[in-house]
């Protein structure tokens, strides 16, 4: 039998890292991960996946991982239940990582929140050396061209360095 998950996504929030009683580290994401398709309305969809990763690698993603960055996940899909508080059976099912890459360089926009654009970002073009022409067509204009919508298959992290996601539109 397998249990093996791969995933490459944008991190929803900082990570929150905390430490069992005895002293192990535990860090939980939430990655948004784009389909690889489109919906009837022609818009890309995501799904958010809750990740945790354990001991060291969890300390890593809590200190070098915020809100909009982007990281790879490899490990296995997790299920488990208890008592809420209210008494009803609670289901959760996450990604346990046993890997956790960092996809962008630490001075990037995903991981500084600055104004800066990194195409280091699913789905992109390789970058090109500065003075090409590749992709043919000005970021600006096509963000312009939107009249102040944004396409769930544009760049939502460009210019801003992070998407605009409030804490009541996600689903945990």
């Amino acid at each position: 039998m397998m249990n093996r998950v791969v995933l490459v996504g944008r991190l929803t929030k900082d990570p929150e890292l905390r430490y069992t009683p005895s002293g192990v580290a535990v860090a939980t994401f939430t990655l948004a991960v784009n389909r690889p398709f489109s919906n009837q309305q022609g818009e890309r969809e995501a799904d958010f996946i809750n990740c945790v990763v354990w001991r060291k690698p969890a300390e890593n993603v809590a200190n070098f991982l915020k809100k909009g960055s982007m990281a790879g996940v490899d490990g296995r899909i997790q299920t488990r239940n208890y008592e809420g508080q209210d008494g009803r059976r609670v289901y959760v099912t996450e990604v346990l990582a046993e890997s956790v890459q960092f996809l962008e360089p630490k001075n990037s926009s995903g991981n500084t929140g600055g104004g800066g654009r990194s195409n280091d970002f699913y789905g992109a073009p390789p970058r090109e050396p500065q003075g090409s022409s590749y992709g043919g067509g000005n970021q600006n204009q096509r963000q312009n061209s939107n009249q102040g919508f944004t396409r769930v298959d544009d760049d939502p992290f460009a210019g801003s360095g992070q998407i605009d996601i409030s804490d009541d539109d996600l689903p945990f």
